[in-house]
């Protein structure tokens, strides 16, 4: 099975995963962001103000400005970033008709898939940033587990 992301989602966890790591310790620059996590500059500026609108991060501009989480790690879920970008998790299309979910009833595999998008959200709202942060931080020092 292969769930993917959109790239916009994809970078914007990075971005979020890398001041999540720096919490605490000052504000990041879009340039240290863009080169730790190996992100287009340009891309990344276009995420990081769309974070912002959401409530995601805090941005100062000048030259000690920079991105903040607007809270603590532990108060942003995974989930929260995949929203802004991804949206809520729902069927939108019948897997066997191809017509959108709903519209003409609910096929064999409804539930089953409803079920399943449910269980997912469900894990993703239970990953904070100071869970992956912490993770990122024992990989890096090599003790995985």
């Amino acid at each position: 099975m292969n769930v993917t992301f959109s790239r916009r989602a994809d970078y914007a966890i990075r971005a979020v995963l890398d001041i999540a790591r720096a919490y605490g310790t000052g504000r990041r620059k879009t340039r240290e962001i863009a080169a730790e996590m190996n992100i287009p500059p340009n891309y990344l500026s276009q995420i990081l103000a769309v974070l912002v609108r959401h409530g995601i991060l805090t941005a100062v501009a000048g030259q000690e400005g920079g991105y903040e989480l607007a809270r603590p790690p532990a108060a942003i879920r995974m989930l929260d970033v995949l929203e802004v970008f991804e949206g809520a998790p729902r069927i939108q299309r019948c897997l066997l008709r191809g017509i959108p979910c709903g519209s003409d009833g609910t096929c064999a595999v409804h539930d089953s898939w409803t079920d399943a998008q449910e269980a997912l959200a469900a894990r993703l709202a239970n990953v904070t940033f100071e869970e992956l942060a912490e993770r990122d931080r024992a990989l890096r020092a090599g003790r995985a587990g």
